[in-house]
């Protein structure tokens, strides 16, 4: 078994990263196979709209374009469980989380009739992290976190969504111009609810990995 894990934050040691490890560790429990990697040290765009992977001699399910991400992409189709991260940026993922779903969705769509040229099974666990309430992410992003089920599932598999919400920031919020948020607050939710979460994440990853 191989987990590919993904970490669409720029940070690599905060709450994003975080809850992707104990996901990594969780899927290593389940005995899987397990590569890390971190989207923001990678060199890539979005899809460029070059067409390479819808000519008619053209390898299907494969990026053409020559950068880093198109071997990740590889991988994944390759892979029997996919956990990504993301912070929520303005109500949204990162735009990296963006370029990679364009790039992996686009090779393994057919332009002859829409349907999904990829016929293998690839499980997916999406892991959001925000500084909004739990009340909030479910009135105002809890569509967008669909959305983002959704195209997952071209790939064929069980598909998770875990949201982390009301997350710590800063570890000092008197060094920041941040007076709307509450220190107090913050913190005792990182005491009291972020290991709730870092838990979830591994049996996420636990999960996946089993099938």
């Amino acid at each position: 078994m191989k987990t590919i894990i993904l970490n669409g934050s720029p940070r690599k040691n905060w709450n994003t990263a975080m809850l992707l490890k104990e996901a990594e560790k969780g899927a290593r429990e389940a005995g899987s196979e397990t590569e890390y990697i971190d989207l923001y040290d990678l060199q890539f765009t979005g899809c460029r709209s070059c067409m390479a992977c819808k000519r008619k001699d053209g390898e299907r399910c494969k990026c053409f374009w020559k950068d880093d991400l198109s071997p990740v992409i590889d991988r994944i189709f390759q892979a029997d469980s996919l956990i990504i991260g993301s912070p929520i940026y303005l109500g949204d993922i990162t735009s990296q989380v963006h370029a990679l779903i364009e790039r992996l969705h686009f090779c393994a769509l057919s332009y002859d009739d829409y349907s999904n040229y990829f016929k293998g099974k690839v499980n997916v666990g999406i892991i959001l992290t925000m500084n909004a309430p739990k009340v909030y992410y479910e009135q105002s992003y809890l569509g967008k976190a669909k959305e983002v089920e959704q195209i997952f599932r071209a790939l064929n598999g069980n598909v998770e969504v875990y949201a982390a919400c009301d997350t710590l920031q800063v570890n000092d919020y008197s060094k920041f111009n941040m007076a709307g948020f509450s220190e107090e607050h913050k913190k005792e939710m990182r005491e009291k609810q972020f290991p709730v979460d870092l838990e979830e994440a591994f049996r996420l990853g636990e999960r996946l990995a089993r099938g």
